[in-house]
């Protein structure tokens, strides 16, 4: 069994010692013999959980800076669902690779994906170390059927099921009320309740998209996809920014769980998730995503925090909503919760997912408060380490590989940008 030994580390304001064996934590303690154990030098570095970005459309790294500052719904339909369009499954998988890459820089172990192509997408993940949830995509044609490309994907991410490693499972990725159809969505909560999957979905992102689903279903989307059986704890609602608080208590009553993505939301003025209202009745479930690069445009955890505490505070005007302990959190140990990922915090047993930071990062001092720190003030410089599953993977921020995943990113996009300067309808 492989042992890694992380020595003289502080963990809750302590200096410690973390000894990992095999993919989970065996003891924590001071002054552990290292044995046969490989030893990494904490030594001026602080041991914390890592993130979990439980809302992302990971290959969408590829569209970063693409097409800005519009409207939801003309951004999706004349500018990026052209464009994903003419991906290919080796796109995706650059893209994704470039996600990893970006993620792991930034502290994140664990992403929750909804996009195309995803036997492309477990293949850079596997690659990489990482974990995932993958989804089953769901997007259904003028025909209410699912759509044939999304339907011969999902056919081969069924039958691979949570293969290989163990770190990557499977969920259902309906895309949203509006462009799923109901008897799609049905099947969903049918099948999502035989498998035990997480069910993945887009849900009351605008105010128009709740308008619409008033109108033709006469509820709102929380309302709507309830009635059809898609809700309960094993449900992801990304975005949730226009909740009643009738919205709000069915939620809560199902045991939903959130995913707040402040940095999208305010980049597409789609609104602010009511974070103060939701505590307030009760409906805590909440985790944060990032969304994808071509909305956000960075896949940083840290960044989200910041946005996620300062969007609770502004909602509310009251700078005592969104504290930080809270926030960090829903970046953790929510995060890891929602996905039944047995960590999110350091302790003897849980598997072993470890950031180390920096402690003489500028970002970093003072140290009066640590957690304070990283949701207000720390950025991917301050990551120095990280570890999942057991498995380094970045030290002394050095991750392998990096210099061929950017190459080979580079080449995708230069492929992009000569199909829209060359008039393909992007």
């Amino acid at each position: 069994m492989n042992k890694l030994l992380i020595q003289r580390v502080r963990l809750d304001g302590a200096e410690t010692d973390i000894l990992i064996e095999g993919n989970r934590i065996a003891r924590i303690a001071p002054e552990i013999a290292p044995g046969t154990a490989r030893v990494i030098d904490g030594s001026g570095k602080a041991a914390i959980p890592p993130f979990y970005n439980t809302h992302t459309h990971a290959a969408m790294t590829l569209l970063r800076g693409y097409a800005d500052d519009m409207e939801l719904f003309t951004w999706l339909n004349d500018y990026i669902w052209p464009a994903e369009g003419r991906l290919t499954g080796e796109d995706i998988y650059a893209g994704t690779r470039l996600a990893l890459l970006e993620m792991i820089r930034s502290g994140t172990v664990f992403f929750n994906d909804m996009y195309w192509y995803q036997p492309d997408a477990i293949r850079a993940v596997e690659e990489m170390g990482m974990r995932a949830a993958i989804g089953l995509l769901y997007i259904s044609g003028s025909d209410g059927a699912v759509l044939e490309r999304n339907r011969k994907c999902n056919e081969e991410l069924l039958a691979w099921n949570g293969g290989g490693s163990g770190r990557i499972q499977v969920a259902h990725a309906p895309h949203a009320v509006y462009t799923v159809s109901e008897e799609v969505l049905r099947r969903v909560a049918e099948d999502a309740k035989a498998d035990g999957h997480v069910i993945h979905i887009h849900a009351s992102e605008t105010a128009r998209e709740v308008e619409e689903c008033v109108a033709a279903h006469g509820m709102t989307p929380i309302a709507y996809l309830d009635s059809l059986g898609i809700l309960g704890p094993r449900t992801v609602l990304a975005h949730a920014v226009h909740l009643s608080d009738g919205d709000i208590e069915i939620i809560r009553e199902r045991g939903a769980y959130i995913s707040h993505c402040p940095c999208s939301n305010f980049k597409l003025a789609s609104g602010q998730f009511r974070y103060r209202r939701a505590v307030e009745m009760g409906c805590c479930r909440f985790t944060i995503g990032t969304d994808g690069c071509a909305s956000n445009n960075n896949l940083s955890m840290l960044e989200e925090m910041k946005f996620a505490a300062l969007s609770a505070k502004n909602e509310s005007g009251s700078p005592t909503a969104g504290r930080d302990g809270d926030i960090f959190r829903a970046a953790t140990r929510t995060g890891a919760e929602a996905f039944e990922i047995d960590a999110g915090v350091i302790a003897a047993g849980k598997l072993a997912d470890i950031v180390l930071v920096d402690l003489d990062n500028p970002l970093l001092v003072p140290d009066f408060n640590l957690t304070a720190n990283l949701v207000y003030s720390a950025d991917s410089s301050c990551i120095d380490t990280v570890i999942c599953d057991g498995r380094i993977l970045m030290e002394n921020r050095e991750i392998p590989g990096e210099a061929e995943i950017l190459a080979e990113a580079r080449r995708v996009c230069a492929k992009i940008r000569a199909l829209r300067t060359g008039g393909a309808g992007a």
